[in-house]
């Protein structure tokens, strides 16, 4: 199993940058526009790209607000198939750091080296959406 691994530090409270990864609001603002999700554990949350030609589904499997958001992804995309998100939320000396590990990975394809590349630039996106600058979602639909 291959697992990609992303840190950066965010300048915002800890409860901000938890809205930006476990709600609706907060995930079209950086993400996708074509999001549904429901903070709560136990739900589906559906992620669309290209006008729904690649659909990602995500079971969320811990929400601790301020601190932690997992999913694990139960279609549509194979290779992404099995795979577990976690971000985490840490106040490491005076800064606030989120880590990002997109794991479980059944082999490192190319296909996961490009996303692995996208979500490192999907992190100064996040980053600057819990920072209040509306950066809006990469993908509007």
């Amino acid at each position: 199993m291959a697992d990609m691994h992303h840190e950066i530090q965010i300048a915002a409270s800890p409860d901000k940058i938890y809205d930006a990864i476990a709600t609706v609001e907060g995930l079209r603002g950086w993400w996708t526009g074509d999001s549904i999700a429901e903070p709560r554990v136990g739900s589906t949350a559906e992620f669309g790209f290209y006008d729904r030609r690649f659909l990602f589904r995500m079971r969320i499997e811990e929400l601790i607000p301020g601190r932690k958001v997992v999913w694990s992804c139960i279609g549509d995309h194979d290779e992404w198939q099995g795979t577990r998100l976690t971000w985490e939320i840490i106040q490491r000396d005076r800064a606030i750091v989120l880590t990002f590990t997109h794991g479980d990975w059944r082999s490192t394809t190319s296909f996961f080296a490009s996303c692995n590349t996208t979500w490192g630039m999907l992190m100064y996106r996040l980053k600057d959406y819990a920072e209040g600058k509306s950066p809006g979602p990469y993908w509007e639909k």
